[in-house]
């Protein structure tokens, strides 16, 4: 509740208000039967039109207060808990931008997402309703119960004697529906999960004629989860029918007692009738009590969601030397130390005894065979991982020393999978450097020979990408992302396979281009192309996660025969 209150304290002033105005309203409300009691006693018994006249105008008055006051509570929950909503929203979503891969891969985006939209909104409707009615339920069950006390303590006792009945019923059933709101939640995950990895690879479904295969899936992930909410439902909605048949079962008691009293002069009628009215007003407002805590024991599930995201500590983050922010990348020499590397929950190490050095401006091809760790290797560098086991240094300064922000704005880096965001192409690029001026943006372009295809669109550099850059091709997509990174003009320069989808003509230009606009820039290329091990200064050749051999690729065809066996491989000619 501590980071809930963080939030909510923002609208004090609502929750303060919010109190008084239920107050107001449920006065308003338990007053009437008793304004009803007089005109049927002292009115219509005495056939006096002027007593029903004079407090058939108080309940009219009373009444239309009730309503205004009613009104200006909706809205000032409403702003309230919808705020909440919002702000929440927002910190949970700044809170998975400070998560690492690690924590990102353990939760599972879809799983995220759900919490960011369904759980969040559980969770604002508890706040909406429970200055509505978490309030006005006790406050009427409170004044009402003192309303039939006034009337009669004898009947009144009959229904204070239904009320723990009613209570232990209620903590039961939800006591056993907790553990299948949460399992209700999970199956919410599972199902968007189905549906995102549907929605991205939407192409290879239609390509492979998968698509009845992929309905019957999210058939199947449907069904589940309307099978679990119906589960939960049948257990909760049990909580109706008790309290009906408890409260009617009292009501019966009290009318039979209660035409007793009447016969015998104890009691008025008006007074037996408005203790029928208190009698449903109870009813109502333990139905209604109910129907609040039903919905905090679905929301909890959720609460425990999101708060296990926010309660989650970034694995990585700056350390206190970090923090300190004393060191800057100056010249982007990298250096292993004896690194050894696995994913969280893994049982093997992925990297393992990795040892070299890399001067200045040097270029460096990566090379493997699919599965030797490279693309792992190479993002232990930015710190998108810890290493397991010794160190990785830049400059001579362990990563771990530098600050994060200038540890990342020091490395360009083009991951195997490039991503580009709906917006203008200049939007996209300016990623790299937010201030960027269009001279800058159009070299950036020019080095990666994405200059000319954006200069075709009508709209040029405004032209709109779509969701993930659905609108241009592979390559030009591999183009704008070197663009992206270049313009920062990093110190260390990652090209994760980036230049895959190009030809080998325009990826020697982008490389001629890097060599003359980054001079000073150490670039690691992971590919499997020769022509590009070839123009390094020196390759890494790795396999299953260990060193196999590091050297001139004129040096290799003799040291390493799993460099010498991809050499071979694209020199036979068809």
């Amino acid at each position: 509740m501590k980071k809930y209150w963080q939030i909510l304290k923002r609208y004090k002033v609502s929750l303060f208000i919010s109190p008084f105005l239920v107050l107001i309203t449920v006065l308003c409300e338990t007053i009437q039967p008793w304004f009803m009691a007089k005109i049927v006693d002292n009115g219509v018994m005495n056939r006096d039109l002027s007593v029903i006249s004079e407090v058939g105008a108080y309940m009219v008055g009373v009444s239309i207060l009730g309503l205004i006051v009613s009104v200006v509570n909706v809205y000032v929950s409403s702003q309230a808990a919808i705020g909440f909503g919002t702000d929440l929203r927002t910190t949970l979503f700044r809170k998975i931008q400070e998560l690492s891969f690690t924590e990102i891969d353990r939760f599972n985006s879809a799983s995220l997402i759900t919490r960011l939209t369904n759980d969040i909104t559980r969770i604002q409707q508890v706040v909406l309703m429970g200055m509505r009615l978490l309030l006005r339920s006790p406050m009427m069950l409170v004044l009402a119960t003192f309303f039939v006390i006034e009337i009669n303590t004898s009947l009144a006792m009959i229904l204070i004697g239904a009320i723990p009945v009613l209570g232990i019923s209620v903590y039961l059933i939800l006591r056993k529906g907790f553990p299948l709101f949460m399992k209700v939640q999970q199956k919410i995950d599972k199902l968007n999960g189905v549906v995102r990895e549907n929605l991205i690879n939407i192409r290879v479904v239609k390509s492979f004629v998968r698509e009845d295969f992929e309905s019957k899936k999210f058939e199947r992930s449907s069904e589940e989860l309307r099978d679990m909410v119906i589960n939960a439902s049948n257990v909760v909605v049990s909580i109706f029918p008790v309290m009906q048949l408890i409260m009617n079962v009292s009501v019966i008691i009290i009318l039979w007692v209660g035409g007793g009293k009447v016969i015998e002069g104890e009691l008025k009628v008006g007074e037996l009738i408005s203790f029928v009215n208190y009698l449903m007003q109870i009813l109502m407002a333990l139905m209604l009590l109910s129907m609040v805590i039903m919905n905090i024991s679905r929301a909890s599930a959720s609460s425990e969601r999101i708060l296990e995201v926010l309660d989650t500590e970034p694995s990585l983050a700056n350390t206190p030397e970090g923090l300190q922010g004393r060191h800057k990348i100056n010249k982007g020499e990298v250096t292993f130390r004896n690194v050894y590397f696995r994913y969280s929950g893994g049982e093997n190490d992925v990297l393992k005894d990795i040892n070299f050095h890399i001067h200045q401006g040097e270029t460096i091809a990566v090379v493997g065979a699919t599965g030797a760790a490279k693309s792992s290797m190479l993002q232990l560098i930015p710190r998108l991982y810890d290493v397991t086991g010794g160190e990785i240094l830049i400059d001579g300064v362990n990563v771990k020393d530098y600050n994060l922000d200038e540890l990342h704005s020091g490395i360009g880096m083009v991951l195997q999978k490039n991503e580009l965001f709906t917006g203008t192409i200049i939007d996209n690029l300016r990623w790299g450097k937010p201030d960027a001026s269009m001279e800058e943006i159009e070299e950036a372009a020019r080095a990666a020979q994405a200059h000319d295809f954006i200069q075709s669109f009508t709209d040029g550099y405004n032209t709109m990408l779509g969701r993930g850059g659905i609108n241009v091709s592979g390559g030009q997509k591999q183009r704008l992302c070197i663009a992206r990174a270049l313009l920062r003009k990093p110190k260390i320069l990652i090209l994760d396979d980036s230049t895959s989808a190009v030809d080998s003509d325009t990826e020697q230009k982008i490389r001629y281009n890097l060599s003359k606009l980054l001079h000073d820039t150490t670039v690691f290329i992971i590919t499997q192309r020769i022509n590009t091990m070839q123009s390094s200064d020196r390759v890494i050749v790795l396999e299953d996660g260990e060193i196999d051999a590091i050297g001139k690729p004129s040096e290799l065809i003799e040291k390493s025969e799993v460099y010498k066996e991809i050499y071979n491989s694209q020199q036979i000619a068809f």
